[in-house]
């Protein structure tokens, strides 16, 4: 079980439940050091003053804060611990809302909360089967590293997990982000949702960091003295290509209906794939090669396998004739 991050307790009208919070997630990221390149030896990062050219040690470091003269004002620890946080030791229920109103961008990290002792299990168990039968989130405020923040409740199997939230004012516009207005046929979002179809899942468990699993391959490797794996062969694509973008839908639900074993024609019949012509660096690779080989119509092509097989059957005539 990780280390707890933060005790407290959730506030619940006149109930209070003793709770842990511990990390829902887990980094399973490779981390680098800096090395020095002749000697292996690691590289860290001294923490200098601008001023007098001094490293500084932890406890010689504080907090300032730079106004927009330059001037720097600061503020110990003990300041900030003073603040008046009503929510300091409390995750605070605020108010209950639907499940599904929240906005997936304002969430920024995710805990669970454990119930701490045996008094927490009955108000726990409560607050997590309200939340269950009435389909809501609670939403919450909490203290947390000398800021209020904004929480959000849900139950996850049987624990309560809280989502930390971003204040609105932190979400950022996105109206200048979006293209400029274009036409869309019918049939291109016909085929954009038949595409959807064809890739739907009903689970994302599946999916693994394919890249972490070459970097440990790499460097299980390289620590054993063997030679680093063969790098693998991507397919090439170019870059600002103009395409039909209705070739690439009906090719794309062809494509994605082959590879879950599905008949590519399904119900609407065949895909239809609009011809297109290859590019010339394409047909330069190919003239290039001079590999291409073309066969007349009507004419057939004989496999060395036939021809061999052909030989063998008149070496053997002449034996029986001779």
């Amino acid at each position: 079980m990780p280390r707890p991050l933060w005790a407290g307790a959730i506030s619940f009208g006149l109930v209070s439940i003793p709770v842990k919070v511990l990390s829902a997630t887990q980094d399973r990221s490779i981390r680098f050091r800096q090395v020095h390149l002749a000697d292996g030896g690691r590289v860290r990062t001294a923490k200098v003053c601008e001023l007098d050219g001094h490293a500084l040690s932890q406890d010689e470091i504080g907090k300032g804060f730079e106004r927009p003269g330059g001037d720097t004002v600061p503020v110990t620890d003990e300041e900030l611990d003073q603040l008046p946080l009503p929510t300091a030791k409390a995750i605070e229920i605020v108010a209950f809302v639907d499940a599904d109103s929240i906005d997936q961008l304002r969430i920024s990290g995710s805990y669970y909360l454990a119930a701490d002792g045996l008094v927490a299990a009955k108000p726990y168990t409560l607050l997590r089967r309200a939340l269950e039968r009435s389909d809501k989130a609670a939403i919450a405020k909490f203290a947390w590293h000398n800021r209020e923040r904004l929480g959000l409740l849900r139950v996850r199997e049987d624990a309560i997990v809280l989502h930390a939230m971003r204040w609105p004012d932190e979400i950022r516009s996105p109206q200048s982000l979006a293209p400029r207005t274009v036409e869309l046929d019918e049939g291109e979002i016909d085929q954009a949702l038949q595409l959807a179809d064809a890739m739907a899942l009903d689970s994302i468990t599946g999916f693994r960091d394919t890249y972490r699993d070459a970097l440990e391959e790499l460097l299980t490797a390289k620590s054993e003295g063997r030679k680093a794996p063969e790098p693998a062969q991507g397919e090439e694509r170019e870059q600002g290509q103009v395409v039909d973008l209705m070739a690439a839908l009906n090719a794309s639900v062809a494509a994605a209906k082959e590879s879950r074993g599905e008949d590519r024609g399904g119900d609407g019949g065949e895909a239809t794939v609009h011809e297109m012509r290859p590019s010339k660096k394409a047909a330069a690779k190919k003239t290039a090669s001079g590999k291409q080989t073309t066969v007349p119509k009507g004419s057939k092509r004989t496999s060395p396998a036939k021809k061999t097989a052909a030989a063998s059957k008149g070496t053997a005539r002449k034996r029986s004739a001779s």
